[in-house]
């Protein structure tokens, strides 16, 4: 009878795995152990992160809006409340595109919003 090599799945698997961990720091990248432990904890940062990601750019938009509402003798709340009243429905993240690429018509908005 004739010899089998065996063996293809597992080496395909660790193949897989350290060539995802590509770039990682000392035996990270090329111990298949530390690899494989790496990957997992990485996968559980970039999960939580893509919702954290979420919560810091709405944070930054507002921020961006009420910097930009300064100039007009507006605070945030004080817009955001005027918004609601007079049911103009943009949010944030276009609110302050539009006030650092287009202060004009953001300047606009902002008088129509104020009558």
């Amino acid at each position: 009878m004739s010899r089998v090599k065996r063996g293809t799945a597992a080496s395909k698997r660790r193949k897989k795995v350290l060539k995802m961990a590509k770039g990682f720091r000392w035996r990270r990248k090329s111990n298949y152990r530390s690899a494989k432990e790496a990957l997992l904890k990485a996968g559980k940062y970039a999960y939580r992160d893509r919702r954290t990601k979420k919560r810091t750019m709405r944070r930054l938009w507002i921020k961006r809006l009420g910097n930009a509402l300064r100039n007009f003798d507006l605070n945030y709340n004080a817009f955001i409340k005027l918004q609601k009243e007079k049911q103009v429905e943009l949010d944030r993240k276009t609110l302050s595109f539009l006030a650092i690429e287009n202060p004009a018509v953001f300047q606009k908005f902002i008088e129509e919003i104020k009558k």
